[in-house]
């Protein structure tokens, strides 16, 4: 038996796959077609931290962490034949699905970029779901990483999964509707509803972890070697929020905030995610609550001021002089909304782990000052407008 982890070549899915394999003794496929490091080559940025070769990097974790129980293979999920080889070939008890291409601007740039992550996301997703199916290995423990975008930003506490619906004096619990703001939120919104109904017509059991905004640079075991690093995003359009702000405090920059920066976002660390999908990874059947379960994979909601004045702060102790600008806004958003996300589920699985945002920072910062060449060489890539729709 196995446990497939797909995007293991990608900022989530590697750190989880060496962790799931140091708790495991069987298998542990990682899947990969190396899109993510296309697609930020194509845009003209570099992962700030450098990233090893896959060969290089399962070599590392034998040598340094013990791991003999892991192997690769390379392969695009959205070609149905390819999926159905990987899982038969395999046979997996559990698949952590992290494969997806992530960017929702890179998904806005154009007609061409929206169709190719929708077709990619969703594809891959159906060929999974309808593979388990078609080969009678629907007791496999499907869990995805979708994302806390799929919720938009209402103005009532956001539900760890469903939401009750009155009407006409009946109450039922339905799925929370799909208030998604961009073509690659979209993608999760679908597959989060394909998820349901693969529970429902086919009783794969599922776990839809709902994903907040990641940071952090390190986990336990990424320390221990440079070919076992993760990869460190900063630009436009593939770095989250807090790593655009430490990239551009390390290249000199201020730290660029639009408009009030009031809005509080759902935010979790890198340890607290790869803690999470480890222990669903190995999961035993009889621990799980449900047959579909969501997670809200968050900490905590935060102020995008609060992401900025801290890693100022951060900044400053590591001998970065660095202020906070605020900007107009080009996006339509409330600049004030205070998010409020419940999670009781989430830090239950990771039984109450909890990097806070700070302690994340000052390891963001310990290793970025070890690449601040190779930032500044790349510090156009930190605003909008770089990349040319017809490019």
């Amino acid at each position: 038996m196995s446990i497939i982890v797909t995007g293991g070549d990608g900022y989530l899915g590697w750190p989880a796959a060496l962790r799931i394999a140091d708790r495991t003794d069987d298998r542990v496929v990682l899947v990969d077609n190396f899109a993510r490091r296309e697609w930020v080559e194509e845009i003209g940025s570099v992962s700030a931290v450098p990233i090893a070769s896959i060969d290089e990097r399962l070599d590392a974790a034998e040598e340094v962490l013990g791991l003999s129980n892991l192997s690769f293979v390379e392969g695009d999920l959205t070609e149905k034949s390819f999926v159905d080889q990987l899982l038969a070939v395999h046979e997996p008890e559990a698949i952590v699905h992290a494969a997806a291409q992530p960017s929702a601007p890179y998904s806005q740039i154009n007609g061409e970029r929206a169709n190719y992550t929708q077709h990619n996301n969703m594809q891959a997703t159906r060929n999974l779901l309808w593979g388990l199916e078609e080969q009678d290995m629907t007791d496999t423990h499907f869990i995805e990483t979708t994302t806390t975008g799929v919720y938009g930003a209402p103005e009532f506490p956001i539900p760890e999964g469903g939401a009750t619906m009155e009407n006409q004096g009946e109450r039922d619990e339905v799925p929370f509707p799909a208030m998604a703001g961009s073509w690659y939120h979209l993608t999760k919104s679908h597959d989060a509803a394909n998820l349901r109904l693969a529970n429902s017509q086919f009783d794969i059991p599922i776990s839809d972890v709902r994903t907040s905004i990641i940071y952090g640079t390190e986990v336990e075991e990424t320390r221990q070697d440079p070919r076992l690093k993760t990869r460190f995003d900063f630009d436009y359009y593939f770095g989250v929020v807090a790593h655009r702000f430490a990239a551009q405090a390390v290249a000199g920059y201020p730290v660029t905030i639009y408009g009030k920066g009031e809005q509080r976002k759902p935010f979790g660390s890198l340890e607290d995610a790869v803690e999470g999908l480890a222990r669903l990874g190995v999961m035993d059947p009889d621990e799980r609550e449900d047959d579909h379960v969501v997670y809200n994979q968050v900490t905590r909601p935060i102020s995008i001021v609060e992401v900025g004045e801290t890693i100022a702060e951060v900044a400053r102790e590591h001998d970065f002089d660095v202020e906070v600008e605020h900007f107009e806004n080009p996006r339509d958003e409330d600049e004030t909304h205070q998010m409020e996300i419940e999670n009781d589920r989430y830090l239950d699985l990771i039984d109450g782990q909890d990097v806070t945002f700070r302690e994340g920072i000052e390891d963001v910062f310990e290793t970025l000052t070890d690449y601040e060449g190779r930032i500044e060489s790349h510090e156009d890539r930190f605003l909008p407008g770089v990349l040319e729709p017809d490019e």
